[in-house]
């Protein structure tokens, strides 16, 4: 799976993830993607575009995590990340969205230098890092997506976009559908309007 940390939707997937974990044979491999790298150069409502500019910070220092210490650490410095965001209601403004990052790196006990990602300058090894990562979900799926993104067995998919997380084996019924209608040839899109927002219960 592919992640934003700070995308709502993408954490009610990776918990969803979670369990499925619990009731198939599956494994989940965690990756970075940036809605700031995919939405560069996009004329964007103004609120949009400061989120964006802000998340660049929280991605950066997931990678440089994983850069120092591999990539074992980017599932819980995303739970730390993501609990204080998304549950938490944290981070809705800059100060507050770097406080958060710094909590959770200690939460996730890693060293508290790994802060220093937050600001990286374009085109440095994290950048790098950052943007073959994303690069990589993106040429699974294209580029009319967002996150999340699974790819599964040869088969990738953005979405899928639910809430609540289900839990137990209704978590399992859905992968199993995502996964057959994924994997038919010639399926593209399945799609409704969304009437809620996200449900971190």
């Amino acid at each position: 799976m592919w992640f934003d940390p700070l995308c709502p939707w993408a954490w009610m997937t990776s918990r969803w993830l979670m369990e499925v974990e619990k009731v198939r044979d599956i494994e989940v491999t965690w990756s970075v993607m940036s809605l700031s790298v995919l939405n560069e150069g996009r004329d964007l409502p103004p609120d949009y575009r400061e989120m964006l500019d802000r998340g660049w910070g929280p991605v950066r220092v997931v990678t440089a995590a994983a850069l120092a210490n591999g990539d074992e650490v980017k599932k819980p410095l995303y739970d730390a990340v993501g609990t204080r965001l998304h549950p938490g209601g944290r981070g809705k403004d800059a100060q507050d969205l770097h406080a958060v990052v710094v909590e959770s790196l200690a939460g996730a006990g890693l060293p508290a230098d790994l802060i220093d990602a937050y600001d990286n300058v374009p085109g440095d090894a994290v950048d790098t890092a950052l943007r073959a990562s994303h690069d990589r979900a993106i040429s699974l799926v294209g580029e009319d997506v967002g996150t999340p993104v699974i790819t599964v067995a040869g088969t990738s998919f953005f979405g899928p976009v639910v809430t609540p997380a289900p839990k137990g084996e209704a978590a399992g019924k859905l992968w199993d559908g995502c996964v057959l209608v994924a994997s038919t040839p010639g399926f593209y899109e399945l799609k409704r309007t969304r009437t809620q927002g996200p449900d971190f219960s």
